[in-house]
């Protein structure tokens, strides 16, 4: 017997994670862009948006080929783990939070294509702070991790923690300052997601089966103000326009309807329940007793 392959396995390629990890991953940094937006507004005093814009898996080369250069790129321990992970903030965002740091306002021409200074780096502490204790507070969920800078590089091929090939997922996440738009991007082993794997599914099912009630709550309010005409109708035989312009006063109609027998009360055209008419003080109601 001939054994015949149609094409080679590559063995330098990622190993993959589940898509339903990947929900979940994206569930937690969309938590985290929603409470980073409100930390730097507050941080900066400027209305800040944080938008998560990609969630992918790449090898640890093609991540950092990715990053621009130079820029502002730092290794995160990820204790109670032994791996690192890559955090970068765009340079197009770097040097408008220094200069508002600074006490400008941020829209001003500033240089984005030369390395960070050391002074700069230490402007910069008070900004990781804000980011590392958002992703931590993002991540209690799944797991207690404590993020801490390791190294802090301006050239992303010069911060070697990963080895080339080794599979990492790739969190995209887009701040925009005013006029000043730029990304974040975190670089995470997949190493460490598949240590989590049992968690990241926990969380995903706690959170679809929220989703879930969340979603019926939120349908459930917008129904609440729409109008609904409701109409209880006395069956019987039908008459001709030229028979109804004969009736005079004293004529009897008989309706093929006993006494006793149910009326049906439409919703919106639609049968939905049975019951009587009955009197509320000086009106009209209708006493509901079955569903149609």
């Amino acid at each position: 017997m001939e054994l015949v392959s149609s094409e080679g396995y590559d063995f330098r390629r990622p190993d993959r994670i589940a898509k339903e990890q990947l929900r979940a991953i994206h569930v937690l940094h969309d938590n985290f862009a929603r409470s980073l937006a409100s930390s730097l507004s507050a941080y900066l005093r400027a209305y800040v948006m944080v938008n998560l814009v990609s969630v992918e898996q790449l090898s640890y080369v093609e991540f950092s080929k990715s990053l621009p250069s130079p820029t502002c790129v730092v290794s995160l321990g990820m204790k109670p783990f032994d791996e690192s992970a890559v955090l970068e903030i765009n340079p197009s965002l770097v040097f408008p939070i220094l200069e508002v740091l600074l006490g400008g306002t941020g829209k001003g021409a500033v240089p984005a294509d030369r390395e960070i200074t050391e002074i700069e780096w230490g402007i910069l502490d008070g900004l990781f702070r804000i980011v590392l204790h958002d992703l931590k507070e993002a991540w209690h969920a799944v797991s207690s991790i404590e993020f801490t800078i390791e190294a802090r590089e301006t050239e992303p091929q010069l911060l070697q923690i990963l080895s080339p090939n080794e599979a990492t997922v790739s969190i995209g996440v887009e701040i925009q300052i005013g006029e000043t738009t730029g990304r974040l991007n975190l670089g995470v082993p997949s190493i460490v997601i598949k240590m989590l794997r049992q968690k990241f599914d926990h969380q995903w099912s706690v959170r679809r089966s929220q989703s879930g009630e969340q979603e019926q709550a939120r349908l459930l309010n917008l129904l609440r103000p729409v109008p609904l005409r409701l109409d209880a109708r006395l069956e019987g035989p039908t008459i001709d326009v030229e028979q109804l312009l004969k009736l005079e006063r004293g004529d009897i109609l008989t309706f093929d309807h006993s006494v006793d027998e149910k009326l049906r009360l439409l919703a919106n055209g639609m049968e939905k329940y049975l019951g009587h008419v009955v009197a509320q003080g000086r009106k009209r109601a209708f006493l509901i007793e079955s569903l149609v």
